[in-house]
């Protein structure tokens, strides 16, 4: 009797699996690339939990993924705000039309001759020599805006960069080979200047003059300049009858 019931307890559990073996075949012969691991519930991929609902529109309130405030995206800052006035580019007013001059020989005879002088002076590195170009009393040359209270050779040298005024004296020479121009024509202060920087817009400089510009100063030291409003390096200033009237740096 217990064998009987034995028997009939194996004959029902083969019948069992071979329904179950059915249905697993029915499933894989009709999705042969799915596993058993794909039968389970499918989670949602990281595609599209980052895509996300559709999204609604402008004139409803947009709302993030978990209900809550959207992301607000990368985050953009600005200048902080103060009251405080922001300073702006010094504006240059705007200069008489004026006439470059490249011809030394257009100078005046005794201005050529304190030009050559100047040069000729500056050649020998020892900026002594210049001494005797500086003039005296009234007609001493002009080095800076301000009083300088020193010997004009001593001061030469403190503003000099290698402290022995070799700099100073190359400075001449740059300026005094540049082109130039005459100011106050037919008056009392009539005056040549180099270079012609000195009195023309730096904006409007062509590129063979922008190229001169550096052979003087650097290309961030013209941007100085245009920010500052103008050419604002050395420039020297020789008189008509040959007097040096000034070499100043500055407004």
């Amino acid at each position: 009797m217990v064998d009987k019931r034995k028997g009939e307890f194996r004959t029902s559990r083969m019948r069992g699996l071979s329904a179950l073996s059915g249905v697993l075949f029915v499933i894989f012969s009709t999705n042969p690339a799915l596993s058993l691991s794909e039968l389970a519930p499918s989670k949602p991929t990281s595609t599209e939990v980052e895509q996300g609902p559709p999204l609604p529109p402008l004139d409803e309130p947009q709302t993030g993924l978990d209900g809550g405030l959207p992301d607000p995206g990368p985050v953009i800052r600005s200048a902080p705000q103060t009251d405080e006035p922001v300073s702006e580019p010094a504006v240059v007013e705007d200069l008489a039309p004026v006439d470059i001059l490249t011809d030394f020989t257009q100078l005046p005879e005794p201005a050529q001759r304190m030009r050559q002088l100047m040069l000729e002076a500056a050649t020998t590195g020892d900026i002594e020599n210049l001494r005797p170009l500086l003039g005296t009393g009234p007609t001493a040359t002009q080095l800076s805006f301000g009083e300088i209270e020193a010997d004009p050779i001593a001061y030469l040298r403190s503003i000099s960069g290698d402290g022995e005024g070799q700099e100073i004296l190359a400075i001449l020479i740059d300026l005094l080979n540049t082109g130039f121009v005459r100011i106050d024509a037919d008056d009392p202060n009539e005056t040549y200047i180099w270079p012609y920087f000195a009195a023309v817009s730096l904006d409007g400089l062509t590129p063979p003059q922008k190229v001169d510009l550096l052979r003087i100063v650097t290309a961030g030291d013209v941007e100085d300049m245009k920010a500052y409003g103008g050419y604002n390096f050395y420039r020297i200033g020789i008189s008509p009858d040959g007097e040096w009237r000034f070499f100043v740096a500055g407004d």
